[in-house]
């Protein structure tokens, strides 16, 4: 499990991407109050893009700094876990 006194990058990182997950179940909860004609469209987008900070969150959780500046990782960071068990 991440140590925030082990790497203080990764922690930083972490907290960024579960402040944004978090951010984003807000703007979902918002928009589906306040538009009537919130569709599948809609709902897809925004659980995508909170899906891709919880699922950063949880794949970086032990990256280094070096990790956190490789693109090709960022992008493979957004997949689904494959090693959370459900």
């Amino acid at each position: 499990m991440i140590n925030s006194q082990n790497d203080l990058v990764a922690w930083v990182m972490l907290v960024y991407e579960l402040e944004d997950a978090q951010d984003g179940l807000k703007s979902l909860l918002e928009d589906m109050a306040k538009e009537k004609e919130f569709d599948e469209v809609e709902f897809s987008i925004h659980m995508a893009h909170i899906f891709s900070h919880l699922n950063r969150a949880w794949n970086a959780r032990n990256a280094t700094e070096e990790q956190h500046q490789d693109n090709a990782l960022w992008e493979e960071w957004r997949k689904f876990p494959t090693d959370l068990e459900l």
